[in-house]
C-alpha cells in the first residue's frame, strides 16, 4: 500500500490509476491525515452473470400464487400512485 499527499497525487494522477489498475492500493492524506483510498475497481463480466442463469436455468419455481399476487400487484399500481409527493 502506497502513500501520498495530495498535492502528490493530483501531480501525478494518471500514474495513480495505472497502480491501482494493476492492484494496488493507493492512502491519499492531507496535512498527515489520511482522506482517501484509491482501490483497484471489482472485475467482472457477463459472463459470470450469465453462468449463474444458466445453473439456475429450470431449477427455480414459483409458487401458485405468484402469478396471482403479480397480477393483483399490477390492477392497483398506476402512473398517479408513482408520482413525486413533494413536487407541485
Amino acid at each position: 500500500m502506497r502513500e501520498l499527499t495530495a498535492s502528490e497525487a493530483s501531480r501525478s494522477f494518471s500514474s495513480v490509476l495505472d497502480d491501482a489498475e494493476n492492484g494496488e492500493t493507493i492512502v491519499v492524506t492531507r496535512n498527515g491525515r489520511r482522506v482517501a483510498l484509491i482501490v483497484p475497481a471489482p472485475r467482472a463480466n457477463g459472463a459470470a452473470v450469465c453462468a449463474v442463469f444458466h445453473r439456475w436455468g429450470g431449477k427455480l419455481s414459483t409458487d401458485d400464487t405468484f402469478a396471482d399476487n403479480v397480477a393483483k400487484v399490477r390492477e392497483t399500481a398506476s402512473a398517479e400512485g408513482d408520482s413525486d409527493p413533494w413536487h407541485d
